[in-house]
């Protein structure tokens, strides 16, 4: 489907009159095709979409059927066939989809002449597989990388080393690139050692392979039994093994990185080099840290040459100095980061650690100037800069007011029009998938940042609140607040936060994170709601709160989840004593992780988040009360502080009185 991109006056009045209200208000009768069309396709029903698909035809989504239809056939379809359907369809999202697969599968046939042809089309440049294959070729064109913009080596190795899981396509790429000599051994060890450490022990073994291919078997030896692989091969110490030896101390440190040390220390710290020992120390300290152990400290100290380190690790050895008071640690470890203390969490610690260690004048302002950079409203170490700094965060100031042709552009804008039908007909990753598409500045008519503010304005105005607020977070410098930082159902919310003394702001900073406002959502282990409960902790909380007449289905009601939702969170806020950090982490990950978590030395919130050795549950505690502050600034208008909302957190007090043992 082909749209003008110039609009009379009257196609923008007709345009924005078509899409204008919910998002489900434009269903048809015939999207029922569609709907089949979908299922069979999960079914991998050939025959059935293939007979469907004349039906779809004109459709608002024809180009999703088509391509349902073309990509289960994929691996029997000709060149000719995907250009058909590229040329149907060019320039959307299916287009570029289907051609990502095509990528990929050409790469498996190892038919570079194709690919190379095909690459340069490809306009997503997602997909990790597909740019392994692509430095392949590459490499064998003897292409080189335009100035400024890292080698081949360097381009893959970062990107190899962030992937969990083997694919073809990079496994292909490190054999090429070993075979051309532009990387060495170390750099498959390395690969395989972050591989065991994420127990992945096919991807470990498939880097040993290129390698030592004669001992690869042994990763498999090593992911069961690490000890008694160790014990076994003590008299037989070669290149080869003491990189085995490495990998099974990697997998005891998972469990156990006491025993790990021990190993280390009275026997193989003797056989390894100083890179594979300091490697080592820093796996083990890395997994001490994770433990939250008093230990992590004394083993990352243990490192001679932080260099040795990658990121990750020297991140946790940042977050264990600053348990512990150590600035200095703090300092050198960011320091040694090579490509991370760019961050903001790191600016915001180095700067930190300047300013606790007596600095010069100069130093002092060079941290400061370092706050200021990175200060804002837009995320947790941005805000906490921003008083660093002596500010208090408070709302920007409003963009100019959208026109009606910016609003009526985005209403006819093809994709955003697709993603708002499937979203609408219940096909929400397809219609995320494609809004995300089509509003991202890394394809053709990638959108500015007032187009960005039209199209999240019009996922507002459908009441698409999560395409809204996605949408409305990536401008750069026109910020909406009142835009990313939506009050849908006000009334509900305001009232049943007030009615058991929560604070309206931490209620939204929360429902915002947990669901973007989707009120069917529902996650992979359950929950569900505007504020994703588990329906074991609904009916618990249901009893403490004398909701007698409850039952689970009763959650899809969003009067009934924010009650049930804003009831548990109170529970877990009293039980945690008013924590806001900590009343989050359990909301999260349960009680008992957080009641575990705040045992040791009383620490700053910041702190103590920042050490919370789950990512998932890190980050969530530290969107939740960002959240919460710019709420708070939206709701009242009125400057916040952050730092007002963390506190400190310890263990807790002996005399404290069990609230609730039995809070789930």
């Amino acid at each position: 489907m082909q749209f003008p991109q110039i609009l009379t006056p009257l196609a923008v009045l007709a345009l924005t009159l078509v899409f204008s209200g919910p998002a489900s208000a434009q269903i048809k009768a015939e999207d029922g095709v569609i709907s089949e069309m979908h299922q069979a396709f999960r079914r991998n029903d050939k025959a059935r979409l293939t007979a469907l698909l004349p039906q779809a035809r004109g459709h608002a989504l024809e180009p999703w059927a088509a391509y349902w239809e073309l990509r289960a056939r994929l691996d029997l379809a000709s060149s000719a066939d995907v250009q058909d359907f590229a040329s149907r369809y060019g320039g959307s999202y299916q287009e570029d989809r289907l051609r990502t697969e095509w990528l990929q599968l050409l790469g498996k046939r190892r038919d570079w002449s194709t690919f190379a042809a095909e690459y340069p089309r490809y306009r997503m440049r997602d997909d990790k597989e597909v740019r392994c294959y692509a430095i392949a070729t590459e490499l064998n064109a003897g292409t080189t990388a335009p100035t400024g913009s890292p080698d081949l080596a360097t381009e893959f190795k970062r990107l190899w080393y962030a992937q969990k899981e083997a694919d073809d396509g990079c496994n292909y790429a490190a054999e090429r690139l070993h075979a051309a000599r532009k990387i060495d051994g170390l750099d498959l060890w390395r690969k395989a050692r972050l591989a065991m450490e994420n127990s992945r022990p096919r991807a470990a073994q498939l880097a040993v392979e290129i390698e030592a291919k004669d001992v690869a078997g042994q990763v498999v030896l090593i992911q069961a039994d690490p000890i008694k692989y160790l014990d076994k091969r003590l008299m037989a110490i070669t290149t080869k093994r003491k990189e085995l030896s490495v990998l099974a101390l990697i997998r005891i440190a998972a469990t156990n990185p006491d025993l790990a040390a021990e190993q280390l220390h009275k026997r193989w710290g003797l056989f390894l080099s100083k890179e594979e020992r300091n490697w080592t120390w820093g796996a083990i300290g890395k997994q001490a840290a994770f433990k939250l152990q008093d230990n992590a400290g004394e083993y990352f100290a243990k490192v001679t040459h932080d260099a040795d380190l990658n990121d990750d690790m020297l991140g946790w050895k940042v977050r264990t100095a600053l348990r512990q008071g150590d600035w200095p640690t703090v300092t050198h470890a960011i320091d040694a980061m090579q490509e991370s203390s760019a961050e903001p969490v790191w600016v915001y610690w180095r700067a930190r650690a300047t300013l606790a260690s007596n600095p010069s004048e100069a130093q002092r302002q060079a941290a400061l100037q370092s706050l200021r950079g990175i200060a804002s409203v837009r995320g947790f170490y941005e805000q906490l800069a921003l008083e660093d700094s002596g500010q208090s965060i408070a709302l920007p100031a409003k963009p100019s007011p959208l026109t009606f042709l910016e609003k009526a552009a985005a209403s006819a804008n093809p994709g955003l029009q697709r993603g708002l039908y499937a979203i609408g007909m219940g096909l929400r990753g397809e219609g995320n998938r494609e809004w995300n598409y089509t509003t991202n500045l890394h394809t053709p008519g990638g959108m500015n940042d007032r187009e960005l503010l039209a199209a999240a304005d019009l996922a507002c105005q459908r009441q698409v609140w999560d395409r809204c607020i996605n949408t409305s977070e990536r401008t750069k410098t026109a910020i909406d607040m009142e835009q990313r930082f939506p009050t849908p159902l006000r009334d509900t919310v305001m009232r049943k936060a007030k009615a058991v003394g929560l604070d309206p702001a931490y209620v939204y900073g929360l429902i915002r994170q947990e669901s973007r406002f989707v009120t069917d959502a529902r996650s992979g282990v359950g929950a569900s709601g505007l504020m994703q409960v588990m329906p074991a902790t609904a009916r618990w909380t249901a009893k403490k709160i004398g909701f007698t007449s409850f039952a689970v289905e009763q959650l899809n009601d969003h009067e009934v989840n924010v009650a049930i939702g804003t009831g548990y969170l109170k529970l877990v806020l009293d039980d945690f004593g008013g924590s806001m950090p900590m009343a989050a982490a359990a909301y999260n990950a349960g009680p008992s992780r957080p009641r575990s978590w705040r045992n040791g030395p009383v620490l700053e919130a910041a702190i103590w988040a920042e050490n919370i050795p789950f990512q998932e549950t890190r980050d969530y505690v530290k969107k939740v009360l960002t959240n919460t502050t710019n709420y708070a600034a939206v709701l009242t208008g009125q400057p916040q502080s952050l730092k007002a909302r963390l506190g400190s957190v310890g263990p807790k007090p002996a005399n404290a009185v069990e609230s609730y043992a039995d809070l789930p």
